[in-house]
């Protein structure tokens, strides 16, 4: 078969030729790219409907776990208590309390990551307008302020995934089976011993993590016991409003964050003026010459395997922790086996654009930095020896228009521009949010 790009080559040549050929009054006649891209994801998965994502109350098309079927009872209290500082009642210091959420790290101005290199949840000040304003509160050593020595992924399409962080160390199923030697006794990881999958055991473990705290009182004290009531009716009353069950609400809340409007997800679903030209000639270089799906596929575009690609951890002088050993290990430093070392997982590629920085390590700052550093295949972290790089790190030899339009596919079609529409309007205890600090108050206009 003649690669994608002599086909389109020839086609800009015919069409050149055609539009040189015409008058000014003559309609342009355009490159028949929709169709090739079309042809090339039904070559690829047999049909276009692989890539489909559902919409957030097609509960029944939505990946869920077995053992914590999705229902709307329990979206709704998810989508509250991801959202809620008035759970942030475990602080390091006094002067935190109420002031935090799992959304200070994960909220919708950055595609559910977080709009800083490292995401803060106590010990940090301030939002901005995509929390990139946040910062490091100045009173808190670095031994007290909750960061994490990573960079924070997206909470987007973490229904696609049966295990979570990095480095997959959240999930006690599918991915993880064969490590459950690694599931320490007295950390997060014990939580993978409950048997769910990944997105309910991070939700569960997560709310120790990040010092969030299920008090019986605030629950029967407040609207939220009617919430509980209701997500969970068979639950004995003794255990209903327990961390189990508000962790399996946050897992069912976060499982219904698709970007299913984007352009992208909008001609898969038969709007042929959802993607421009550029756009669609990035999608077709994706889905063949760039071979990004060879890592990238499914309805979230990522994957459950692990790559080395030689990419820098977090550093700088404003790094705020330090990076232990077995996190620049990536896969191996949980997993204990050195061919896992420097492998970290195929993250999801929906609503970049809000963010800028990229990698685990943070260390590039545009989603065409990134092309390129694939394209060039050149590793930027000498620590990594070159016997774990992946085999698929090769050079590309793309040109710079095709990577412009790669970068514009990425960037735009891949862009869901209503992720509001999974934010609350306002929360039981009307407490500010994301974060509740009187910067952050200030930002959001909650004053």
């Amino acid at each position: 078969m003649k690669s994608l790009r002599f086909y389109i080559l020839s086609l800009v040549g015919f069409t050149t030729f055609l539009v040189s050929c015409a008058s000014d009054d003559d309609n342009y006649v355009s490159i028949p790219s929709q169709s090739i891209l079309e042809s090339r994801i039904i070559e690829l998965y047999g049909s276009k409907d692989i890539l489909i994502q559902p919409l957030a109350t097609d509960f029944n098309l939505i990946p869920n776990d077995p053992n914590n079927p999705i229902t709307s009872a329990k979206v709704e209290l998810g989508k509250m208590l991801f959202h809620e500082t008035g759970i942030a009642m475990n602080p390091n210091m006094e002067e935190s309390m109420y002031m935090y959420s799992c959304a200070s790290c994960h909220h919708a101005e950055a595609g559910f990551q977080s709009g800083i290199l490292q995401g803060i949840g106590e010990g940090g000040n301030g939002f901005g307008l995509h929390g990139e304003g946040r910062f490091k509160n100045a009173m808190y050593l670095e031994s007290d302020i909750d960061v994490q020595p990573i960079r924070t992924p997206s909470a987007l399409n973490v229904a696609y995934q049966d295990v979570m962080l990095w480095n997959g160390q959240f999930g006690g199923t599918g991915t993880n089976q064969g490590t459950e030697t690694n599931w320490t006794v007295g950390t997060p990881k014990e939580v993978n011993n409950l048997g769910f999958e990944g997105v309910e055991t991070q939700a569960i473990a997560g709310l120790d993590v990040h010092r969030l705290v299920m008090d019986q009182d605030f629950i029967l004290n407040s609207p939220y016991k009617d919430m509980f009531d209701e997500a969970f009716p068979n639950s004995d009353v003794s255990s209903r409003y327990s961390k189990l069950n508000a962790g399996l609400a946050i897992a069912a809340y976060e499982r219904t964050l698709l970007p299913n409007q984007a352009p992208f997800q909008q001609w898969l679903n038969g709007n042929e003026n959802a993607m421009n030209e550029q756009e669609t000639e990035g999608a077709l270089l994706f889905f063949d010459d760039a071979q990004c799906f060879s890592c990238h596929s499914g309805p979230a575009l990522n994957g459950m395997d692990f790559y080395a690609l030689g990419m820098k951890d977090l550093e700088g002088d404003n790094i705020l922790t330090v990076i232990d050993d077995a996190t620049k290990r990536g896969r191996g430093g949980f997993t204990n086996n050195p061919e896992d070392d420097y492998k970290f997982k195929t993250p999801q590629l929906y609503n970049l654009k809000d963010v800028t920085f990229f990698g685990h390590g943070g260390s590039f700052q545009s989603i065409e930095d990134i092309i390129r550093y694939k394209n060039n295949a050149e590793i930027e972290n000498q620590n990594v020896p070159s016997s774990q790089i992946s085999p698929l790190f090769i050079s590309l030899n793309l040109t710079n228009d095709e990577i412009d339009a790669i970068t514009a596919f990425l960037e735009n079609a891949l862009y869901d521009n209503n992720l509001q529409r999974y934010v609350p309007e306002e929360l039981p205890t009307g407490y500010c949010f994301p974060n509740a600090d009187p910067m952050s108050s200030q930002d959001m206009g909650c004053d």
